[in-house]
């Protein structure tokens, strides 16, 4: 069966209305202008964007939505925006500023009840579940579930709680690694491959991109959506020449 077409997606992690970039979810350096990045991004090709506010549901705040407001001004490509979205009000005010998808990650994680909510009011295309997680040995699948921005430990098996948000219906699963994230030595393929197995969803890779090679290997452990943060801001790798050595590798890109 035809795999499907493979989007090349920024993310742009937000802290006090800049874009920041940490490695393992902590190290935190600035990263430029959200707006300046949005438009840069879009220039460059890039298929879709991520917009996820780091510190607003540790910091018990909803999402900046001037500053969403500011970069939906200047996408022109369609952008999620994660970070502080706690119910589906939240969710809606996100919306209406301008975004075309919300992801919920933590909110979920302690009212799952919340996801089928967000289906129903919005429909699966728009609602994303963004898991962080971490290797952890000791569970089933090898992975924890980390909730808080990557602070907070659960206890709770990844795979087993991607199993559980796949029943909801949502259009989109994304999980991070908090294992390999910012450190660039690839994603974390196996994550990617459970993921994939456990979910109907739409499978985004994120954590740990640092060469070409590595967005290659996410796609071809069952990635459609191809995010990175760092690789992008500063200029290690040009979207461009991404797109070209993926195409050269046979995979389907926009």
């Amino acid at each position: 069966m035809a795999r499907k077409t493979v989007k090349i997606m920024p993310c742009l992690d937000m802290q006090n209305g800049r874009v920041v970039k940490g490695v393992q979810f902590v190290d935190i350096r600035d990263a430029g202008d959200p707006v300046a990045c949005c438009r840069a991004y879009c220039e460059a090709g890039a298929d879709e964007l991520a917009l996820l506010d780091i510190t607003a549901t540790v910091e018990g705040r909803a999402t900046m939505l001037d500053v969403v407001g500011k970069v939906a001004a200047a996408a022109m490509v369609p952008f999620t925006v994660g970070g502080g979205i706690s119910d589906p009000a939240v969710a809606e005010a996100v919306l209406k500023a301008g975004a075309d998808k919300i992801s919920v990650s933590s909110a979920a994680f302690r009212k799952p009840e919340v996801i089928a909510e967000m289906v129903r009011a919005f429909g699966s295309a728009r609602v994303t579940v963004a898991v962080d997680a971490a290797v952890n040995d000791s569970l089933p699948s090898g992975y924890e579930v980390f909730i808080d921005g990557g602070r907070t430990a659960t206890g709770a098996d990844a795979v087993e709680w991607i199993k559980r948000i796949d029943g909801f219906g949502v259009g989109t699963v994304l999980p991070t690694s908090k294992t390999t994230d910012g450190v660039r030595t690839g994603y974390d393929l196996p994550l990617i491959r459970k993921t994939r197995a456990a979910t109907a969803a739409e499978v985004v890779a994120s954590g740990g991109a640092g060469t070409m090679e590595h967005f290659f290997q996410a796609y071809e452990a069952g990635a459609t959506v191809l995010l990175a943060a760092s690789v992008f801001h500063f200029n290690i790798i040009a979207i461009p020449e991404l797109k070209d050595h993926l195409k050269g590798r046979g995979v389907p890109v926009l």
